[in-house]
């Protein structure tokens, strides 16, 4: 299994952390997208999905 750690850093009045470059990779340039990110409570687990803004 592949992890990915990334920090969490203040940013004047809010938290933010980056995407890791490597879950970029499949992204493909000159297009935009959206990083949606979903929490399943049952699992306790974040998930990350891309998806391509028109």
């Amino acid at each position: 299994m592949t992890e990915f750690r990334r920090k969490i850093y203040k940013r004047g009045s809010s938290v933010e952390t980056t995407i890791p470059k490597p879950l970029l990779f499949a992204l493909e340039d000159g297009k935009r997208y959206n990083a949606v990110f979903s929490y399943d409570r049952q699992m306790n687990k974040w998930f990350i999905k891309f998806e391509e803004r028109a």
